[in-house]
């Protein structure tokens, strides 16, 4: 009788035991996957419209609840302009709007035509809108496939019909999924004269883009410089926010499914005082009766991680199709989801585990015998 053996009968032959407790780390994993999933795409969708742009870095509001409400100047961005190393700095002023139930939240983004080519847009078909064109938008090249809108035909969007004279290509899923005005008429319907969300700064050849951005922030203590997905919690409070809600719910995940896992092996052990007695008896030592506790653990995790992982994608499928989360949750199942389920699994199992390990393997045949 192998050792291996005897920790799969032992799992075995306390079927229910063993499923429920399976059950309870299956919940912690499906929690934290679901969550971890869930607002990595939010995480993702939020930060979508700084990888749009073809810049160096970002530059923000400082301290702002979402980077869409930023709010800065023309005269911000020309000082910005006049720094040492700023080869050029685009101002953008963005809105989001509600199309339609499949598209719940498109990111609309005012721009002067002259900054479309430093801006990374190619015009894919059709023209440029006019600096002054208060009934002219581009669409992006992925909304107008989905919405089935081509060049000459209208989109109804800030409360108005407005003709469609172009479709551009930015090489990034998010920019090509947005609507471009011109930036003037677009500062007027926001009522927002001289008004810009964000700048998207290109440094000169050979200069250290670091650099600029001390020197951009040194200029005002009101403006953040972004360059990555890991400085967006600099300029947007609610990614921070949505980062420490996942922490805390994934440590709660763990506690939580811990104490189920040390309840059922506190009660295995009582149950078994003569069996571990015996083995201690016979000659096993310590760490053998701890690795046998361990070792049943451990097979209850890997089923505990299987079933999390599924019912993690089952909520996910559910979530995804709520009607205030429709349209704004894009899920992508990477294989850090399977990681992330496996060491839950572990972590939860291994904590509730070891009490009752240790417990098992400093019991003495005697005690056990009088136990009994």
């Amino acid at each position: 009788m192998s050792f291996g053996w005897l920790v799969r009968h032992n799992v075995w032959s306390k079927k229910v035991r063993s499923g429920l407790t399976a059950l309870a780390v299956a919940i912690g994993v499906m929690t934290v996957v679901a969550l971890g999933i869930v607002t990595d795409s939010l995480k993702t969708t939020a930060a979508g419209v700084l990888q749009v742009g073809a810049a160096d870095f970002t530059v923000a509001q400082k301290g702002v609840n979402d980077i869409l409400s930023s709010a800065l100047t023309e005269q911000q961005l020309a000082k910005v302009r006049g720094i040492d190393g700023v080869r050029s700095a685009t101002g953008v002023l963005l809105d989001t709007e509600r199309l339609d139930k499949a598209h719940p939240l498109v990111v609309e983004v005012g721009i002067k035509p002259v900054d479309l080519k430093p801006f990374g847009v190619q015009i894919a078909d059709g023209r440029a809108f006019r600096a002054d064109a208060e009934n002219e938008v581009m669409l992006g090249i992925h909304l107008a496939q989905d919405l089935g809108i081509k060049v000459g035909g209208t989109i109804h969007v800030t409360d108005k019909t407005m003709r469609v004279v172009g479709v551009f290509n930015t090489g990034n899923t998010f920019g090509d999924s947005t609507v471009m005005f011109p930036l003037a008429p677009f500062q007027a319907y926001q009522r927002q004269p001289g008004g810009l969300s964000l700048l998207f700064v290109k440094v000169d050849p050979g200069t250290k883009v670091s650099q600029v951005r001390s020197a951009v922030e040194r200029s005002s203590p009101l403006l953040v410089t972004i360059s990555s997905l890991i400085d967006f919690g600099r300029a947007d409070r609610s990614y921070q926010l949505i980062t420490a809600a996942d922490r805390a719910a994934t440590f709660l995940a763990i506690a939580v499914g811990a104490i189920f896992v040390m309840n059922a092996m506190v009660l295995s052990l009582v149950e078994r005082y003569r069996e571990f007695g015996i083995l201690r008896a016979v000659g096993w030592s310590r760490r053998r009766l701890i690795a046998l506790v361990f070792g049943e653990a451990m097979v209850i995790a890997f089923i505990g991680a299987a079933l999390g992982v599924g019912l993690g994608f089952v909520a996910i499928s559910i979530l995804e199709n709520l009607p205030s989360l429709e349209g704004v949750l894009k899920p992508t199942f990477e294989s850090w989801v399977f990681g992330r389920a496996l060491l839950t699994a572990i972590l939860v199992t291994a904590i509730g585990a070891l009490y009752p390990a240790l417990r098992a393997a400093h019991l003495s045949p005697q005690e056990a015998m009088r136990r009994e």
